[in-house]
């Protein structure tokens, strides 16, 4: 497979996970999904923004955050974030400690 077919792959398995966070699966949490993966919608959009950059592109997180989920953040927390409970809050101190660490 030549480098151009890998890339627009990549690309393509990238487009569908997005999808299907953002419009088939609004129901599963981000707290959970770095509970249990490590990663999550958040650290999508902070990969998008890093490789924006990385490219001379000046991207801030919020912006990319609104690219990423198809409206400002907050909107999305107002419409699908479910309060989380202390048990999973504590579980994602560790989880984003391990994960993530000094990169929110």
């Amino acid at each position: 497979m030549d480098d151009q077919t890998r890339i627009e792959l990549e690309a393509a398995a990238f487009r569908t996970l997005r999808e299907h966070l953002m419009e088939k699966r609004t129901d599963v949490q981000n707290i959970d999904m770095m509970n249990l993966a490590g990663f999550c919608r958040n650290c999508l959009s902070r990969w998008y923004q890093e490789a924006a950059n990385a490219r001379g592109i000046e991207m801030d997180k919020e912006e990319a955050r609104e690219i990423y989920y198809g409206m400002p953040y907050s909107e999305w927390k107002e419409k699908f974030q479910t309060e989380a409970s202390a048990e999973k809050q504590d579980a994602f101190k560790t989880a984003f400690a391990e994960n993530v660490g000094g990169k929110g």
